[in-house]
C-alpha cells in the first residue's frame, strides 16, 4: 500500500520482484541499482538469515510526479525463491503496490514458474489482494540461453487471464528488458494511485528511471 510521508513530502511505493529460485530476481535489482543515478538511490541491502536472502533498495526517479509538491520514492524488494521460505515471501509482500514476476525461460523451469506464479496468487489472497487488481508485469528472463521456451508458450502458461498483462523478454545479466518491465509496473502503480485518490491521469508525468 502506498504511503504518503507528509513530513518528507514523499509518496512511497513498494515493488516486489517475485519468481522461482535462480530466475534472475537478484540480478534485476543489481542491474537497476548499478544503472540508476547514484544521487537518487539508496544502498543495496541484503537481509540474510539461515539459507535465505532478501535484497532491498529504494530510489527516487528523475521524473515522477504523483501529487503536486511531493516527491516519489520506489522501494524495490526481492523474495527468496525457495519454497521453504514462503513465510518470508508473505512478509515481503505486505503492503506491496506492484509486482514484477520474473520467469525463467528455460524449458526445464516451466513447472517451477507455474508453481511460483500460483504461490504468488495464493500469498496475495492471504492479505486480501489479487492479481486482477494489483499492478504487475511479467518478465521472461534468460532469453540468451539455449533451450528456452518460445515467448508465446510462456504467455500461454503464465499470461492467460481475462486481461493480458504486459510482458517483456529479458536478459537480466545485460540489462535487456529490465528497465522496460520496471518502467511499466511503475506507471501502473502511479496510475492506480491517481485513480484511488481521484486525481487526473494527466497529473502523472512520464517516468524516466535512468
Amino acid at each position: 500500500m502506498s504511503f504518503v510521508n507528509f513530513k518528507k513530502r514523499e509518496v512511497q511505493f513498494k515493488i516486489v520482484y517475485y519468481g522461482p529460485g535462480l530466475c534472475g530476481k537478484t540480478t534485476n535489482l543489481q542491474v537497476i541499482h548499478r544503472l540508476i543515478n547514484p544521487e537518487a538511490r539508496g544502498d543495496l541491502t541484503s537481509i540474510a538469515t539461515a539459507g535465505e536472502r532478501t535484497l532491498f533498495f529504494d530510489f527516487m526517479p528523475l521524473v515522477a510526479q504523483a501529487i503536486e509538491g511531493y516527491q516519489t520514492r520506489f522501494q524495490l524488494y526481492t523474495v527468496p525463491g525457495q519454497v521453504m521460505y514462503n513465510l518470508t515471501r508473505r512478509l515481503v509482500l505486505r503492503g506491496v503496490d506492484g509486482v514484477v514476476f520474473v520467469a525463467d525461460s528455460q524449458w526445464s523451469k516451466m513447472q517451477e514458474n507455474v508453481e511460483s506464479f500460483a504461490n504468488l496468487e495464493e500469498n496475495l489472497q492471504l492479505q486480501g489482494e489479487t492479481l486482477q487488481t494489483l499492478p504487475h508485469v511479467l518478465q521472461y528472463n534468460k532469453r540468451d540461453l539455449p533451450d528456452v521456451a518460445p515467448v508465446h508458450y510462456m504467455e500461454f502458461m503464465l499470461n492467460h487471464g481475462a486481461v493480458r498483462q504486459s510482458s517483456f523478454p529479458a536478459v537480466a545479466t545485460t540489462g535487456e528488458g529490465v528497465f522496460e518491465a520496471l518502467n511499466m509496473v511503475a506507471r501502473q502503480v502511479l496510475h492506480k494511485f491517481m485513480i484511488v485518490h481521484s486525481r487526473k491521469e494527466e497529473g502523472v508525468r512520464e517516468l524516466a528511471l535512468v
